[in-house]
C-alpha cells in the first residue's frame, strides 16, 4: 500500500477481489469484484470520494430496519397512545414488508410498490398516507444518525388515473336529522347516547370532550359545561383509558348551552350517580370504537341491508360520522 492511499485493491482467491479502505481510523473491506479492472475503479471511486467528503461508509446501512427499530425505540418523545399506536402498525405492516431489509436496500420504488399494494389490498388514503409517515420518520430519524444518505419515502403528487386519494364530500346533518339519528341511538343504545348525540350537534364539542365530561363539570342550572384544561378528554388506547388534556390549550372552554339543552342535561344527571355524564351500562367511560360500530354508525345508516334486524332502522344520513356531526352545529 502506498502512503497517502486511502483505498487499495486485494485478491482474496482466483479471480476474485476485494477493496479496502480506511475510514474513520479503521480499515473496512467490500468484496465481490470478479475482475481487477472492476476492483480498481471502486478504488478510485471510494479514494475520491473520502478526499471530497462526498463518501459515506457502507457498514452502516446494512444495519437492518428490525435492528435499526430496536435503537430507535428509545429515541421516542412521545405519549403512551402514540407509542401504542406505532408498534401496532410496525408490527402490522412495516416489519413484515421491511424488517429483515437492510436500510440501504429500502428504494424508494420498494416503498411506492409497498404503498400500491396497500390500497390493492382495500386500505384507505390516510391509513396508507399515515404508515408512509410513520416509516419516513423511522429512515429519517437513520438519516439523521448517519446510517444512510437520504430518506428513500418521498411522498408524490397524485398523477391522473393512478391517483388512489378521492377526497370525500363533507356531510353535515340538519337538525331534524340529528334528533331522528339520536332516537335511533337511544333504540340501540340507551337515552344517554340520544342526548350524546343532541350535545354534539349543538355545542359542537368532541367525542373525547363529551366522553370525558363529568358531573362536576356539568352545570344546567348556569346552563354551561366546562371543558377541563388538565382532565378535559379521553384518551384511549387498545387496553386502557385515561383523562388529559384537550386538543389545544383553546379546547379548554366554557361553553353555554341552549336552554332546551341544559334542561335536558339537567333531567339526564338525577336518572343516574355516575360521574361520567354518559356513562357506559357499567357507569365508566364509553370505548369510542365500540359506541361508533355499535350504537352511531347504524343510527344513521340504518340497517336495511340487515335481513332481520332485532330493532329495525331507517337510513338518516348515511356515512355521517362524528366529526361532521359536530361541524354540523356550523352550519
Amino acid at each position: 500500500m502506498e502512503v497517502g492511499v486511502v483505498a487499495w485493491i486485494e485478491r482474496t482467491s482466483g479471480e476474485h477481489w476485494r477493496v479496502r479502505y480506511r475510514s474513520n481510523g479503521s480499515v473496512t473491506s467490500e468484496g465481490g469484484f470478479t475482475s481487477v479492472t472492476a476492483a480498481q475503479h471502486r478504488a478510485r471511486e471510494i479514494e475520491v470520494g473520502l478526499r471530497h467528503r462526498a463518501f459515506r461508509d457502507p457498514a452502516p446501512a446494512r444495519t437492518t430496519l428490525d435492528d435499526w427499530l430496536t435503537r430507535w425505540w428509545h429515541t421516542l418523545s412521545v405519549d403512551d397512545l402514540t407509542v401504542e399506536n406505532y408498534a401496532y402498525l410496525i408490527g402490522k405492516h412495516i416489519r413484515p414488508r421491511f424488517g429483515h431489509t437492510t436500510l440501504g436496500d429500502i428504494r424508494s420504488s420498494d416503498i411506492q410498490r409497498w404503498a400500491a399494494d396497500l390500497y390493492a389490498c382495500g386500505y384507505q388514503h390516510t391509513t396508507v398516507h399515515g404508515l408512509l409517515s410513520l416509516l419516513g420518520r423511522i429512515l429519517g430519524d437513520a438519516v439523521d444518525d448517519e446510517l444512510i444518505p437520504a430518506n428513500p419515502v418521498r411522498h408524490h403528487r397524485n398523477r391522473g388515473k393512478r391517483a388512489h386519494h378521492i377526497i370525500r364530500e363533507m356531510l353535515w346533518a340538519t337538525p331534524e336529522e340529528v334528533l331522528r339519528g339520536a332516537l335511533q341511538a337511544a333504540q340501540l343504545h340507551h337515552q344517554s347516547s340520544a342526548l350524546l348525540i343532541v350535545t354534539a350537534a349543538w355545542t359542537g364539542c368532541r367525542w373525547g370532550e363529551l366522553a370525558a365530561l363529568q358531573r362536576h363539570n356539568t352545570h344546567p342550572d348556569d346552563r354551561t359545561i366546562v371543558i377541563d384544561p388538565d382532565t378535559g378528554t379521553l384518551k384511549e388506547s387498545s387496553r386502557r383509558q385515561w383523562l388529559g388534556p384537550p386538543k389545544t390549550a383553546a379546547s379548554a372552554r366554557t361553553i353555554t348551552l341552549p336552554a332546551f339543552l341544559a334542561v335536558l342535561l339537567k333531567h339526564h344527571l338525577e336518572t343516574h350517580d355516575h360521574s361520567p355524564v354518559f356513562p357506559n351500562t357499567d357507569g365508566g367511560f364509553l370505548w369510542r370504537s365500540t359506541w361508533r360500530t355499535r350504537t352511531f354508525n347504524p343510527a344513521f345508516d340504518g340497517n336495511h341491508h340487515l335481513p332481520n334486524p332485532h330493532t329495525r332502522l331507517h337510513p338518516i344520513r348515511p356515512g355521517l360520522t362524528f366529526h361532521e356531526l359536530r361541524h354540523s352545529h356550523k352550519t
